[in-house]
């Protein structure tokens, strides 16, 4: 999926259709300068407003990722090519997610050791050692809160008796007991708890 092409395209349309990027952004209700983002071949819009977008610019959202308008002959094999790359996309930014949630709950963990170490180990004053013990247990806490907020939301768990995929609430979560990523849970669908796994898209 070329960004840079999608851009343009989006750019061509919004003047064809005698808009300009503020006034584009107005009828979106978003700031202008996301419009100019998609121009220059930042990010993709949001997928809450591309329908609204495309009426706007009249195209489809085929043609729209594709960054070109489409004829009736190569509409479904550019249609299959931009669910392939959209899931890719899904896929990798669930993975950066993933990653980030390691990269937090190491980072906390660490830092409350050593705090705790220092707070054991080195002569200091009490009430010293006492708000070291206490910022290592805010930081530990804050760190595991966002970790598991994080597996939470990226990706989805599938459960193995109906294979169903889904976002469970943090409470689930939270209480579920695990082995890494993979937890026991009750299916929203069958209504079974089996011990599901994290996959990164549906």
């Amino acid at each position: 999926m070329d960004l840079n092409k999608i851009g343009k395209f989006i750019a061509l349309r919004r003047k064809n259709a005698n808009l300009t990027q503020e006034q584009l952004a107005e009828k979106l209700y978003i700031s202008d300068r996301a419009v100019s983002k998609w121009e220059r071949g930042l990010c993709l819009p949001d997928a809450s407003i591309m329908l609204t977008l495309c009426e706007i610019l009249d195209i489809n959202v085929n043609e729209l990722l594709s960054g070109e308008m489409l004829n009736k002959e190569n509409y479904n094999k550019k249609a299959e090519e931009n669910l392939i790359q959209l899931k890719q996309r899904e896929e990798d930014y669930t993975h950066k997610l993933l990653n980030l949630e390691l990269v937090i709950g190491y980072v906390s963990s660490v830092t409350f050791f050593i705090l705790i170490f220092v707070a054991s180990f080195i002569e200091m004053d009490t009430w010293i050692r006492i708000l070291l013990i206490i910022a290592g247990l805010i930081i530990f806490m804050i760190g595991m809160v966002s970790s598991l907020k994080i597996e939470q939301t990226a990706g989805y768990y599938e459960c193995q008796n109906c294979h169903h995929k889904y976002v469970p609430t943090y409470k689930n979560v939270f209480f579920a007991m695990h082995f890494g990523r993979t937890r026991h849970l009750k299916c929203p669908k069958c209504g079974k708890k089996t011990w599901q796994k994290k996959v990164l898209t549906k």
